[in-house]
């Protein structure tokens, strides 16, 4: 609508400067009885003044369009070389764009000849002569190579992608450039090539190195070539950026995390490990039962009673807050836990053992309770409580490992009272167990 009616008011202004040199012509020449006389002796020559001035603006006329024709004329060369050039540009744009649609159509031999139609097109045009004509060879390039690795001829793959990144076509074409690094960072991963993976990384500038698809490739680039940390702290980047959901970005840098904790071969690296995590990592229920379990791992017969006192409090430590919370685990994590909390009973204090009697107490059902509080109770010598627990725990226990070790220590309760018939029939049930 603004358009129109612009164009209306410079319609109208037209006429009214039409109309305004009208009238300046009317009152010139209307009643101009001027004349212009001439000599050329020995001639005299009287013009009226009207017909000069007329015949000054024909000639102003017919010498201006003469020049422009001849404008024109020398123009022609020029003209035809540049619509050969915009014919040619068209023809590699083209080519280009049904090399780029081949391949996401998955004909990737039509890709590769389209792709090498364009290249051929552009030998013939100097460098700089188009705007984009580096941008469109690199492209080219790349199409070449993409498709190259799709039909697995990697010798083709790689000699376009070398033109691809050659430092004259990356000056002019940062961005195309950038995007060949990329993909040629993923090949290296789909061919498990982690040390050309990373060496094509290290090509990225700063910036480009931040970004979320340069993160994704670098996660997986860590998990390939085995580096758990560099992949841990890639994941959190992942997950501070939203690159997943939550509930997947969750899962990544959980098990990350547990990969990180599995893979630590002594004490000291486990600790490091463990400081090295985030506080809501810690939290995780999996990855501090994994830490624990690691711990107890670690720890070996031979070690001294105060280094081993040192061990068992961490771990302590470590599972203090999964005990504040026992009632948000499943199963299978209590049984962890008690599995993580058992090779420390002999260091229990006084406390420790109120604060597990106290949760048994409030958990009365809990067979992995029952059994931790009576194996807490043998450690300490207190067998009339133990026998109790862990005579509750034989009847309600399920999983064999737990229960086999319930009827021993009901074996050797037995013995201590110097009931050979109770031992006998709990070393016997013990045995029993597959």
């Amino acid at each position: 609508m603004a358009a129109r009616f612009g164009g209306a008011m410079r319609s109208v202004f037209w006429l009214l400067g039409l109309a305004a040199l009208a009238v300046a012509l009317a009152l010139l020449v209307g009643h101009n009885e001027s004349t212009l006389t001439l000599f050329w002796p020995p001639y005299r020559f009287d013009v009226s003044f009207n017909f000069v001035v007329f015949c000054l603006i024909v000639g102003f006329v017919v010498l201006h369009a003469a020049l422009r024709a001849l404008s024109l004329l020398r123009d022609l060369p020029a003209q035809a070389q540049r619509w050969r050039s915009q014919q040619v540009e068209r023809s590699v744009v083209g080519a280009v764009m049904d090399a780029l649609s081949h391949q996401l159509a998955g004909r990737f031999v039509r890709a590769q000849a389209s792709a090498q139609q364009a290249l051929d097109q552009l030998k013939g045009v100097p460098p700089g002569h188009w705007p984009r004509r580096d941008q469109l060879q690199l492209l080219a390039h790349l199409l070449v190579a993409e498709s190259a690795q799709a039909l697995q001829n990697h010798e083709r793959r790689d000699q376009h992608l070398q033109a691809a990144l050659s430092p004259a076509l990356a000056k002019s074409a940062p961005e195309a450039h950038e995007g060949a690094l990329l993909r040629a960072v993923r090949w290296a991963v789909e061919d498990r090539n982690p040390d050309a993976a990373r060496s094509r990384l290290a090509e990225l500038p700063q910036g480009a190195g931040r970004r979320i698809q340069a993160l994704r490739l670098k996660l997986r680039v860590a998990r390939l070539g085995g580096d758990t940390h560099e992949a841990l702290e890639t994941a959190r980047l992942l997950a501070k950026h939203r690159a997943f959901s939550a509930e997947a970005s969750s899962s990544i840098v959980r098990g990350l995390a547990l990969d990180a904790l599995r893979e630590a071969h002594d004490l000291a690296q486990l600790e490091s490990v463990w400081q090295g995590l985030d506080t809501s990592e810690r939290a995780m229920p999996e990855i501090v039962l994994a830490a624990a379990r690691r711990a107890n791992q670690l720890a070996p017969a031979s070690l001294e009673p105060a280094d081993r006192q040192v061990v068992h409090a961490r771990v302590r430590a470590w599972l203090e807050p999964l005990w504040a919370d026992f009632g948000a685990l499943d199963v299978a994590q209590q049984r962890q836990l008690v599995l993580a909390q058992e090779p420390g009973l002999g260091e229990l204090d006084a406390a420790g053992l109120a604060r597990l009697e106290h949760l048994q107490r409030e958990w009365p059902q809990n067979a992995f309770l029952q059994y931790l509080a009576g194996q807490a109770c043998m450690q300490r010598q207190l067998w009339g409580k133990a026998a109790q627990m862990l005579g509750m725990a034989s009847h309600s226990l399920i999983d064999p490992a737990l229960l086999r070790r319930t009827w021993r220590a009901l074996a050797q309760l037995a013995e201590e009272r110097d009931d050979a018939a109770a031992a006998a029939a709990a070393w016997k049930r013990a045995a029993l167990l597959d």
